[in-house]
């Protein structure tokens, strides 16, 4: 298993991949989870997919797509800025090109039978991981996300704690809070035990991983 960052120049190179990440989303966020998303038929899609964002996917060796983390510059609209403003009553919404925002973070968890050292999903660590080392690509020090309180009991477990911006609140059936999770060497090679890789997890679209 590894994972890869798609850009905008790649998507067209890539749609078999992008249209497994919307149906996976649909099936999580519509179809699980009951949450009010935009979708097209048995894919969902919304308005900040519109944005030019960076998609992280968890992969099978056999390039199944098994999970998924959408990322996008704080320097434009986020979700966190211009969706859910009052989850941080007054605090104003980041902005900062050294921090991005992470939404639409989802694990295939039928078909993702692979379990890392946590006793959690292989594919979550895989993604935890690539967050961290596309922030290091992209210059950035921190993501800022808006989760709910079990996500962030996982994030704890998993060696990446949150640091809270918001207490968390009411949002549909769950509990949600926003905060940040910085770069560390501490959460990067915990990530990669979890994962039981022994380096790098994100490597170009298109090629083998050297991460198994």
């Amino acid at each position: 298993m590894h994972a890869i960052a798609l850009h905008r120049s790649q998507f067209g190179l890539h749609l078999d991949a992008l249209t497994s990440m919307y149906r996976l989303r649909r099936r999580v966020f519509k179809d699980r989870l009951d949450w009010s998303v935009s979708v097209s038929g048995d894919l969902e899609i919304d308005v900040y997919d519109a944005l030019s964002p960076t998609y992280l996917l968890a992969v099978s060796e056999q390039r199944e797509v098994l999970g998924c983390v959408r990322l996008l510059p704080t320097t434009g609209p986020t979700m966190l800025a211009d969706t859910f403003p009052g989850l941080l009553g007054s605090r104003a919404a980041p902005r900062d090109e050294r921090i991005l925002e992470s939404s639409r973070f989802c694990v295939d968890t039928e078909r993702n039978v692979e379990a890392g050292r946590n006793g959690l999903s292989r594919a979550t660590f895989v993604l935890f991981a690539a967050m961290i080392e596309a922030m290091r690509a992209s210059g950035a020090q921190s993501i800022v996300t808006v989760t709910d309180a079990r996500m962030e009991r996982v994030l704890r477990r998993a060696g990446w704690p949150l640091e809270r911006l918001s207490d968390p609140q009411p949002l549909g059936q769950t509990m949600a809070l926003v905060g940040f999770l910085h770069d560390s060497d501490q959460a990067l090679e915990a990530m990669y035990r979890q994962a039981d890789v022994n380096g790098p997890v994100l490597v170009a679209a298109g090629l083998e991983s050297k991460a198994a």
